[in-house]
């Protein structure tokens, strides 16, 4: 990924060993400073926010659109970035810029005035002072992990509480148990504020239908025929992205906003955009080192990600070359399994540089123990080159965020 300028990452760096666990779920230590600032929180734009498993960030993509699309001024807050930093927050459309971005971060600096406090939490205050001074009619605000003890939770009354598809994912933190995921999940639901609910499982459905019964949110729950509603072709590729479009129109709905009419809902759904979401490269190094094969990219991690990404790339012709790097401790075998019955080839590579990538040689034993033909590579190049003398007319390349935002970069398409 590409360095922040100088002085932005300065004002990032302050923030490093300020408490001693990178994730640490808590409200207590963001609560405090927002305190010292002044409660900003209180002073948002109306709220969507947005938490699940998979589908956060096209939904989020599908919401801001649409609600550009009928003419409002739109905020949004997502993570983690591909490229750079600023892309975590969206002001009135725009990406912040750095001078003003680190006039927040100052603020926020002296108001932890020495406490205790992680990365996360203080670009989320950062984020919520921004949202707090610049005018705009709806802030789009996605969870970081979890929900209940996110970062962004700090809400008392959002407009609408949306949970996307929910499934295991960061299993470290929130643990195997898909009922106590789901209820992380569902902590964003607040007394007496709607909540719009993706179609879910027996498990986190019911989590999510005691815990707005407990709370009097009135809960909505996708239905199929707002699905066949959605007019496509979308944007954003994939049969999983037209359920993601519905959330978004139903949480739109559900708002109540006089401008959001069924124009707007269409035409954002043919020009929202979200990068690494089985995005197809534009020419540019990256592509043109493997010339006459299609180049997709896609940041999903986990096994439900999988699947849509493979039930797509599967409607196109193969043999598929997978390139895929992925983070220690994600479920390696699950996610290369919904490839499994495609012609394809797994060519494993280390993470981007930074973060906790798991070995190429242990992801290639993952892919093999789910039945999938696996080469180790030692970086990035290589993977790409072997996938393309395998004979793979299209490559996909996938598994970790933080891949994909190397891909971005080297390719010169920087999220904008």
């Amino acid at each position: 990924m590409s360095r922040a300028s100088p002085r932005l990452e300065a004002a990032l760096k302050r923030f490093e060993g300020l408490y001693p666990e990178t994730i640490d779920l808590s409200l207590d230590r963001i609560l405090r400073v927002l305190d010292t600032l002044g409660r900003p929180q209180d002073r948002l734009p109306p709220v969507i926010h947005v938490a699940g498993t998979n589908g956060k960030g096209s939904t989020t993509a599908f919401l801001r659109a649409m609600a550009e699309a009928a003419g409002l001024r739109v905020h949004v807050a997502t993570s983690p970035h591909l490229v750079r930093f600023n892309e975590r927050i969206r002001l009135d459309g725009q990406l912040v810029e750095d001078a003003p971005l680190i006039a927040w971060l100052d603020r926020v600096h002296d108001a932890v005035d020495g406490g205790e406090i992680t990365h996360f939490e203080a670009t989320m205050a950062a984020a919520i002072l921004a949202f707090s001074e610049v005018p705009a009619d709806l802030l789009i605000l996605e969870v970081g992990l979890g929900g209940r003890f996110d970062a962004s939770n700090v809400v008392d009354q959002p407009a609408v509480s949306v949970i996307t598809p929910i499934d295991y994912d960061h299993k470290a933190y929130l643990g195997s148990d898909l009922s106590r995921i789901a209820w992380e999940k569902a902590g964003i639901i607040k007394a007496g504020c709607p909540v719009v609910s993706a179609i879910q499982g027996d498990v986190p459905a019911g989590v999510i239908a005691e815990e707005a019964f407990s709370l009097d949110a009135p809960l909505t729950v996708l239905r199929p025929k707002d699905m066949q509603a959605i007019r496509t072709p979308l944007a954003l590729r994939g049969i999983h992205q037209i359920a993601n479009a519905a959330l978004a129109a139903k949480a739109l709905a559900v708002w109540g906003h006089p401008a959001i009419n069924d124009q707007a809902i269409e035409t954002g759904g043919k020009t929202a955009v979200w990068p690494a979401r089985f995005q197809r490269l534009s020419d540019g190094p990256v592509t043109q080192r493997v010339p006459g094969i299609a180049v997709w990219l896609d940041g999903g991690h986990n096994p439900h990600a999988a699947r849509a990404v493979a039930a797509e790339l599967g409607r196109g012709e193969g043999p598929f070359g997978l390139v895929a790097a992925m983070m220690a401790g994600k479920d390696a075998a699950g996610f290369f399994s919904a490839f499994r019955g495609l012609e394809s080839q797994v060519f494993t590579c280390p993470n981007a540089e930074g973060h906790n990538g798991a070995p190429p040689d242990i992801l290639a034993g993952a892919a093999r123990q789910a039945g999938l033909e696996a080469t180790a590579c030692e970086d990035f190049g290589v993977a790409l080159d072997r996938a393309a003398a395998s004979g793979a007319r299209i490559i996909l390349i996938c598994g970790s965020l933080y891949l994909a935002g190397q891909v971005l970069e080297q390719n010169a398409e920087l999220p904008v």
